[in-house]
């Protein structure tokens, strides 16, 4: 369909739809993270440089779940907002620093994995408690270049309106699609990417080895999938359907009209639902970034190495025992 009248779009479905699945987040997300924070607290020294990075996972999922009680009034009282204009761009704030901090903590965390399961031994004492602060640091300012500017768009609280839109109004969504399609390629399309070959790598090299136990690939792999699961579940359905929103937006305005319209809508609200969904599924990867896989991985290394040099070296045989038993 090509006419100039467009077809109307369901809007009261948003708010069916979406209070009662914040609701059920907000429960679910303030009880796993606070479950996941305190098993954090109780495996610090365990958990080693990378604690710092799931820590930085678990204050974004706190701070965006702070502001969902106001959204589930919004949304209770009919898609009115009652807070002021700039609490509403705040909490716009917020679900994006929640949504770009997750990701970038995530791709945090797949690197230092790489890398300690990967290059072992060059990344052993090569990265401090000071070097995780000052990436999360470079990680929380690059999440705030790219999701301030959002506060510069009109969220339609004008006109006596009280709406509280997470994108614009009409009269900026040109402007607004070409700024979130560069946040999209800069905020979620790198960082999947450099997720996924890091795993993807790691994957190989764990099976690979066929000395490495069935306890340490479990882990890794469970591990590799809980971020599988939330890039492809949680954050990719949002992204994509909201450019295609914004799309159909600029040519309804444009009046160019197709049906795909009203089912980008109603994908694009259950996208929303879904990436809200990352504040409660983040917990599950403190259950397996711990320190002690990692040292695992090492001793089994060590002892490949060992049983090669018994293998090759004639004299391996009369390596003192204390001597072997240091080297493991």
């Amino acid at each position: 369909m090509n006419n100039t009248t467009c077809p109307r779009i369901s809007f009261d479905f948003t708010g069916r739809f979406l209070l009662p699945v914040y609701i059920l987040v907000f429960i679910i997300g303030l009880v796993a993270n606070g479950w996941g924070l305190k098993s954090l607290r109780h495996n610090w020294k365990k958990m080693g440089n990378v604690n710092v990075f799931v820590l930085n996972l678990g204050l974004t999922d706190v701070l965006y779940l702070l502001t969902l009680p106001f959204l589930m009034v919004y949304y209770f009282m009919k898609s009115k907002w009652i807070f002021g204009e700039v609490f509403c761009k705040i909490t716009r704030l917020c679900f994006n620093v929640n949504l770009y901090g997750s990701i970038g903590f995530l791709t945090c965390i797949s690197v230092y994995r790489y890398l300690a399961i990967v290059h072992p031994m060059r990344a052993m004492g090569r990265i401090t408690l000071t070097h995780s602060v000052m990436i999360s640091v470079i990680v929380w300012l690059l999440v705030s270049v790219q999701s301030l500017p959002d506060m510069f768009f009109p969220k339609a609280f004008r006109n006596n309106t009280e709406k509280c839109f997470d994108t614009t109004d009409n009269d900026h969504v040109e402007d607004y699609l070409k700024y979130t399609l560069g946040w999209t390629l800069t905020g979620f399309c790198i960082p999947f990417l450099i997720t996924l070959g890091c795993y993807g790598h790691v994957a190989v090299v764990l099976w690979t080895l066929k000395s490495t136990d069935k306890v340490l690939k479990q882990r890794s792999l469970k591990l590799l999938l809980i971020l599988i699961l939330l890039f492809s579940v949680c954050y990719t359905p949002y992204h994509l359907f909201r450019n295609l929103n914004l799309l159909a937006r600029v040519l309804t305005k444009q009046g160019i009209c197709y049906k795909w319209y009203n089912g980008v809508y109603i994908a694009r609200q259950i996208s929303r639902v879904l990436v809200c969904l990352n504040s409660a599924l983040n917990p599950l990867v403190y259950l397996h970034a711990h320190e002690d896989v990692t040292a695992r991985l090492r001793q089994q290394l060590q002892q490949v190495r060992l049983s090669f040099h018994r293998l090759f070296v004639p004299d391996s045989g009369h390596v003192p025992v204390s001597q072997t038993e240091d080297q493991r």
